[in-house]
């Protein structure tokens, strides 16, 4: 895929994404992904050689290996939001094989998914790829439904099936925030201490969160503090929504806040949110990835593709996308996953 092709599917919005200055965090004040991100980032650190040696096997895995980017493969959808709702379209994917092979078919650097999908496969997969095992999920069948995160194995399980790394997901905000907070720091203390790196889904829930018609839960400043704390838990990665406006916290009238934050830091162009998000990871020295969204049917490609232009030319460090491809035939899921991954091999593409 070309700059011209890329060019075509923004439409539009060629001028406004691909030709932004971000002057209230300029790129100069953050660490940019690059072929020695680990190495930069996590040699002084408290990272083991091992947490270490399997970041690096992430990082150049794949079509992106050593550019510092990501391309991963997730589905865990059949936990978080029903089986059936999730795969109905393409019922292949209740089969693990072929979700490990979309992942390694499609070039990406990993594979996350739950310990009962990859387990399964374990042997004669995860050594082909970087497995990526989601430690807690969601339940559909407590009723009336509750916003909750539970674990369902251990370290010690993930790190016996030959994974390299361990991710899970809290809910900040929620009622059960607290215990979740609790029970992932201690998750990942065990993870990197049994070699495995870290990968948090940092996801605000909270009914309060949405006011005269706005959800606040994917807005820059309370999804960035929810990778704040995320990166305090000691996550290696961070996995975010990718934020669709700027005042949360002043909208909703609760935390800590003030005008400077957002009239320093923040504008309302998405690339602008984005670094913002980048920033509360350390500057980019945690590598922060924003979720490909939902399935949209016809318009995914190009959604992908704005996805990721907005994602790097913010600063992030790649996509985590499962719903637009395993939604769409096989072929389709591979050609959107290799145009993603076309976006952050493309020097005319730079961070803004």
């Amino acid at each position: 895929m070309s700059i011209q092709e890329i060019e075509t599917i923004l439409g539009e919005e060629v001028e406004t994404l691909l030709h932004h200055t971000c002057t209230k965090i300029p790129k100069e004040s953050i660490v940019i992904p690059g072929g020695d991100h680990v190495t930069r980032v996590f040699s002084d650190s408290n990272r083991s050689e091992a947490v270490i040696s399997n970041l690096k096997r992430l990082y150049n895995h794949g079509s992106l290996s050593g550019t510092g980017y990501m391309s991963i493969f997730p589905v865990d959808q059949g936990m978080e939001h029903t089986a059936a709702y999730s795969f109905y379209s393409n019922p292949q994917y209740f089969d693990p094989e072929v979700i490990v092979k979309m992942a390694i078919e499609g070039g990406c650097n990993g594979v996350a998914s739950t310990s009962g999908i990859l387990g399964l496969v374990s042997k004669k997969y995860a050594d082909q790829i970087p497995f990526i095992v989601k430690a807690n999920h969601s339940e559909h069948l407590t009723y009336p439904e509750q916003t909750n995160q539970l674990l369902f194995t251990s370290a010690q399980q993930i790190a016996d099936m030959g994974a390299a790394g361990v991710g899970a997901t809290i809910y900040f905000g929620s009622e059960q925030s607290h215990r979740q907070i609790q029970e992932i720091a201690a998750l990942f203390e065990d993870a990197h201490q049994r070699g495995l790196f870290t990968i948090l889904w940092c996801y605000p829930r909270n009914d309060g969160y949405e006011k005269d018609g706005t959800d606040f839960t994917s807005s820059a400043d309370i999804t960035a503090q929810a990778i704040h704390i995320g990166v305090t838990l000691g996550a290696d990665i961070i996995k975010q929504k990718m934020p669709t406006s700027t005042r949360g916290f002043s909208s909703l009238g609760f935390s800590k806040y003030a005008e400077g934050m957002y009239d320093q830091l923040l504008s309302d162009h998405p690339i602008d949110l984005v670094r913002y998000q980048v920033a509360h990871s350390y500057m980019g020295k945690i590598s922060m990835i924003n979720s490909g969204g939902e399935s949209k049917g016809d318009d995914d490609l190009r959604a992908a593709v704005r996805a990721a232009v907005i994602n790097k030319r913010g600063g992030g460090a790649g996509l985590i996308m499962g719903r637009k491809v395993f939604k769409r035939p096989f072929e389709e899921g591979i050609k959107i996953l290799q145009a993603v991954q076309n976006v952050y091999h493309m020097p005319e593409i730079t961070v803004a």
